[in-house]
C-alpha cells in the first residue's frame, strides 16, 4: 500500500513560517505572484515588462521605462 502524501504549494510567503495567519500569507503570496509576473508594454504591446522597484516598470524589449501602481502597472 502506498501512502498518499499531501504536498504543499510552493509560495513566496514561506519566509513567514507559521506567523501572521494563513489568510495574510495567502494574500501576500497572490500579490507577489502578480507583481513578479510579466506584463504587457503600453508602447510595443509585448509581454516583457518587469517591475524594477515600487511603481517603476521597464520593458525588456523596447527599453521604455514608465510609472505605474505599486504592485501592478495599470
Amino acid at each position: 500500500m502506498t501512502n498518499a502524501v499531501k504536498k504543499t504549494k510552493k509560495s513566496s510567503a514561506k519566509r513567514y513560517g507559521a506567523r501572521y495567519g494563513i489568510k495574510l500569507r495567502k494574500r501576500v503570496n497572490e500579490i507577489e505572484r502578480l507583481q513578479k509576473s510579466k506584463h504587457n508594454c503600453p508602447k510595443c504591446r509585448k509581454s516583457s515588462v518587469k517591475r524594477i522597484s515600487v511603481g517603476l516598470y521597464e520593458c525588456r524589449k523596447c527599453s521604455v521605462k514608465f510609472a505605474g501602481k505599486a504592485y501592478l502597472p495599470e
